[in-house]
């Protein structure tokens, strides 16, 4: 579709059209023992990247996405450390240049602060994203104690995607659904992937 971005994840933009449109915000929820940091890696070969950081350190995100089996790109890597992490956060998205992805890697840190805080941030994020036609993926963790403001999050993106990882007798499969997208033209079906050294869909069965 004219005017989307590619994720430069083939499977993704095959199912949406070509990929994401320019301003767009997505909250991507995982299980923290999933492979889902793979998707992330990923992102970072379409274009410029901000990676930011709110548990891993610098190396160790490099590390991995210098390990790395899939096509990736060299991001800029920040990790926030401070008392006051939504402040380093709203300073670190105020600098992103045009086009460009931001990654925030995890979201859990930022939504347990005050949620009148917490939503200026993510109603200035949306607000950086279409100033400079870029978009943002917020990794979202599926912990046991689900974050104070995670539904804030979820309410303000304008795309969820949701990775679920079930461990059987036999093997482990990946499905990734989007339960919800603004702009359209999503697909309706579970999207069954592989992810091992990279992402693809599975076709050894029934796949959409």
């Amino acid at each position: 579709m004219a005017g989307r971005l590619e994720t430069g994840i083939d499977v993704l933009d095959r199912k949406l059209d070509g990929g994401l449109p320019p301003g767009c915000i997505v909250a991507y929820t995982a299980s923290p023992a999933s492979q889902s940091e793979l998707l992330l890696y990923e992102l970072t070969a379409a274009r410029g990247t901000l990676y930011i950081s709110t548990e891993r350190s610098d190396d160790a995100i490099r590390h991995c996405l210098d390990a790395s089996q899939a096509r990736v790109g060299s991001p800029t890597i920040r990790q926030i450390t401070g008392d006051d992490p939504i402040t380093d956060a709203r300073r670190l998205v105020g600098a992103l240049p045009d086009g460009a992805n931001l990654i925030i890697d995890t979201m859990d840190v930022l939504e347990e602060t005050g949620i009148d805080d917490y939503r200026v941030f993510l109603n200035e994020l949306k607000s950086q994203m279409l100033e400079t036609g870029s978009i943002a993926v917020l990794h979202c963790l599926k912990r046991e104690t689900i974050p104070a403001n995670r539904s804030a999050t979820l309410h303000m993106a304008d795309a969820v995607f949701d990775l679920e990882t079930n461990i059987g007798a036999a093997e482990l499969e990946n499905f990734l659904t989007i339960p919800k997208f603004r702009a359209g033209g999503a697909p309706t079906e579970r999207i069954k992937l592989e992810m091992a050294e990279q992402m693809a869909i599975d076709t050894s069965r029934d796949i959409a």
